[in-house]
C-alpha cells in the first residue's frame, strides 16, 4: 500500500535532497502543489492533510503555522526547522539518542529532525552524561567545522558566484560565525544530552560543498576519576554497539594519526547516512569528534530513516 508525502518548502536545499532519495521508492507518492497554488491556503491545508507524512523544509515561523493547519490525526509531520526540537508533545527525530527513541518516534505523528551540529554534539555528549563520566554541570565547548550547503541557497549561491568570478576572496578561507553566542541549535544540544550549562559553540562555515565535524575539548582532570580516555571510549562502543550509521574509531585511531600527516577529513563522510565518532587523547586531554554529511544525517537523511523507523521498515531504504 502506497504512502504520500508531502513536502513543504521542496524546492530548498532540504527538499530537493529528501526528493530525490525517495525518487526511488514505489511505495510513496509525492503530492505536489502547481506554482500558483504554493501560497494558497486552501490548497496547502489540504495537501497537508491528505498526505501520510508531511516533511517540513521551511523556516521556523513557517514550519510553525504548517503544523498548525494539519488537523487529520493520521498524518505524521516531521519537521526539518529548528521550530519543535525541544517541545514535550514532539519526538526528537534521532533514533540512536537513547534506549526506547525509535519506539518513541514510531508511536508519535509529530517528531523534530535534529539540526546538523546539534546530532554531532548530542552523540558525542549524551552516552557520557547517561554514564556519569561527564556531569551535566560540565562547561563545554564545541566547535564544528561545515561545509556552505548548510546555509542553504542564498549561501550556495555566494560561495559558487564567488569560485567562478574570484571575486569575495574573504570566502576563500574559513569563517567563524554566531559570534553572539545564541546559536539556535544551543536549546536542542542542552535539552537532549542532560547538560545543564549551555554549551559554548563555535561553528565554522568554509569553502567546501558539504561535510561536517563537531569536536569536543576536554580535560580529564576534570572529569569523575574513572573517566579515562578508555572509558569514554568504551561508553562510544558500548551505547553504539549495532547501530549501522554510526561507526567507533579505535581509540587515537591509528588510521587518521598516520595518514596525510595527522590531517583530519572533515569530508570523509559525505553522500552517506553514517556518523564516525573518535576519540584522540593522552594522558591529560582528550578530543572527542563527530563527523557526518551535513545534507545526509545531518537533514534530508536523517528525514528519511526517521520516516523509515516510523512506518517500521528497513531504516536504510533510500539511504
Amino acid at each position: 500500500m502506497t504512502k504520500s508525502i508531502f513536502i513543504d518548502g521542496a524546492a530548498g536545499t532540504t527538499g530537493l535532497e529528501i526528493a530525490d532519495r525517495l525518487a526511488g521508492r514505489p511505495e510513496f507518492t509525492l503530492i505536489t502543489l502547481d506554482d500558483d497554488k504554493r501560497k494558497d491556503p486552501a490548497a496547502k491545508r489540504e495537501a497537508l492533510n491528505d498526505a501520510d507524512f508531511v516533511i517540513l523544509c521551511l523556516p521556523d515561523d513557517a514550519a510553525r503555522e504548517a503544523a498548525a493547519l494539519v488537523s487529520n490525526p493520521h498524518t505524521c509531520l516531521i519537521d526539518a526547522s529548528t521550530a519543535h526540537r525541544t517541545l514535550p508533545d514532539w519526538v526528537f527525530g534521532l533514533p540512536e539518542l537513547a534506549p526506547g527513541q525509535r519506539e518513541r518516534i514510531r508511536q508519535s505523528k509529530r517528531i523534530a529532525n535534529p539540526g546538523c551540529h546539534a546530532s554531532a554534539f548530542i552523540l558525542l555528549l549524551r552516552p557520557l552524561v547517561d554514564a556519569a563520566l561527564v556531569s551535566p554541570t560540565l562547561p563545554v565547548s564545541a566547535t564544528s567545522i561545515t561545509g556552505y550547503s548548510g546555509g542553504g541557497k542564498k549561501m550556495i549561491e555566494q560561495y559558487q558566484a564567488a569560485q567562478s568570478s574570484g571575486a569575495e576572496p574573504a570566502l576563500t578561507s574559513p569563517r567563524p560565525y554566531a559570534l553572539s553566542l545564541t546559536h539556535k541549535h544551543l536549546p536542542e544540544m542542552m535539552a537532549h544530552t542532560g547538560l545543564a550549562v549551555p554549551p559554548l559553540l563555535m561553528p565554522v562555515v568554509s569553502n567546501f560543498y558539504k561535510g561536517l565535524s563537531v569536536s569536543v575539548p576536554l580535560h580529564l582532570s576534570q572529569l569523575p576519576p574513572r573517566a579515562s580516555a578508555e572509558a569514554i571510549h568504551a561508553a562510544f562502543a558500548s551505547r553504539y554497539e549495532g547501530e549501522r550509521f554510526i561507526r567507533v574509531l579505535p581509540l587515537s585511531d591509528p588510521d587518521t594519526l598516520q595518514r596525510d600527516g595527522g590531517y583530519f577529513d572533515v569530508m570523509a563522510s559525505n553522500d552517506s547516512n553514517r556518523v564516525d565518532i573518535f576519540v584522540f587523547a593522552n594522558d591529560s586531554q582528550a578530543i572527542l569528534i563527530a563527523r557526518l554529511d551535513n545534507l545526509g544525517k545531518g537533514a534530508s537523511g536523517a528525514a528519511v530513516q526517521t520516516m523509515n523507523v516510523h512506518l517500521g521498515v528497513d531504516e536504510g531504504l533510500g539511504l
